[in-house]
């Protein structure tokens, strides 16, 4: 009897240990996946609430060719079942059902990204929007004043107002999360360098160091211009001369600028026209980065009031009107 008891011990030992081999080896093999054409990868959308076996059935939904019910064995014998995420995710040739757990768990979802450029106007931020890739498009459709309602900014001109960077985003998320996070950036970046201003600066609140660094940042993309530049201006402002900048009077013209700047185009006062009118314009023209934020509160100590551009990406800078008008003639007239 002895014998006999021995016998059965041995083999459900072995049975057993038969059977966690195979349960290892199988977590550990890579699943066959059903991929769509001209695609390397399938999509996983797991919603919120979704219990252990729906998700294993979502898995299986999506393209993985694996039972179901080891799947559903395989999250309920890890311990871990409950701690499964919801969110979008992406699966790749070689993932096993180890790996898509552990995926899932900590939450790895398919992050997409957009960059928004220094310099770029709202309306090509909303461009840039609208083709980000499996972005919802929620604000297609609004008017700027809606949209700036909706990110709890009533009343305020959406111009400058969102900061140039890499913003990352689930699939499906919202172009207005995106522009939220943007938004909620420029106002940190706009605080910190609104508190590192200049004693002496002209500029008399966080707006208009945001309007100034706007003009900044479409006058220049060379950086050992940006504070210079942002010294002239300074300078003008201290004296009540007109800032007569180029970018503000193509961004007042709107449609009707037509690629080329004409005399008759700085002649015609709009808001914008630096050469009509003095001080600031009304809004920011366009999104400034961190640096042109810099050059706007923190200027170059300098006793320059003109510059024009060298064409080669660099400005000539010239203390009065008569050593302007000869950097003019030699690097725009070629005389």
């Amino acid at each position: 009897m002895r014998r006999v008891f021995r016998s059965l011990l041995i083999a459900l030992i072995a049975a057993m240990l038969l059977l966690s081999g195979a349960v290892l080896w199988w977590v550990n093999e890579p699943m066959a996946l059903r991929l769509p054409q001209a695609n390397s990868v399938i999509d996983l959308e797991i919603e919120p609430g979704t219990s252990a076996d729906g998700v294993a059935n979502a898995v299986v939904a999506s393209g993985a060719q694996v039972p179901a019910p080891l799947l559903q064995a395989w999250f309920r014998l890890s311990g871990q079942a409950r701690l499964i995420k919801a969110g979008s995710y992406e699966l790749a040739p070689g993932t096993s059902p180890r790996k898509l757990l552990r995926m899932l768990v900590r939450g790895e979802e398919t992050l997409k990204s957009i960059t928004l450029v220094e310099g770029w106007t709202f309306s090509q931020v909303r461009a840039a929007l609208q083709k980000a890739e499996q972005l919802e498009p929620n604000t297609t459709t609004l008017s700027p004043e809606i949209i700036m309602e909706k990110l709890g900014r009533q009343g305020v001109h959406p111009e400058g107002r969102f900061f140039p960077d890499t913003y990352t985003y689930a699939k499906g998320s919202s172009d207005l999360a995106v522009l939220q996070r943007a938004a909620r950036a420029m106002d940190k970046r706009l605080d910190a360098a609104w508190s590192l201003r200049s004693p002496g600066t002209p500029l008399k609140s966080p707006e208009q160091a945001l309007i100034l660094a706007s003009i900044v940042e479409k006058e220049t993309g060379r950086a050992a211009d940006r504070a210079l530049i942002g010294g002239v201006f300074s300078n003008r402002l201290r004296m009540g001369m007109p800032l007569q900048t180029d970018p503000t009077v193509i961004y007042g013209l709107g449609e009707q600028f037509d690629g080329n700047l004409h005399k008759r185009d700085l002649q015609r006062d709009t808001p914008y026209n630096t050469y009509t009118r003095t001080g600031l314009p009304p809004t920011p023209i366009a999104m400034p980065g961190r640096a042109a934020l810099l050059a706007a509160v923190q200027p170059a100590p300098t006793q320059a009031l003109y510059f024009v551009a060298r064409g080669d990406g660099s400005s000539a800078f010239s203390n009065n009107l008569d050593e302007h008008n000869r950097a003019v003639n030699k690097y725009i007239r070629g005389r």
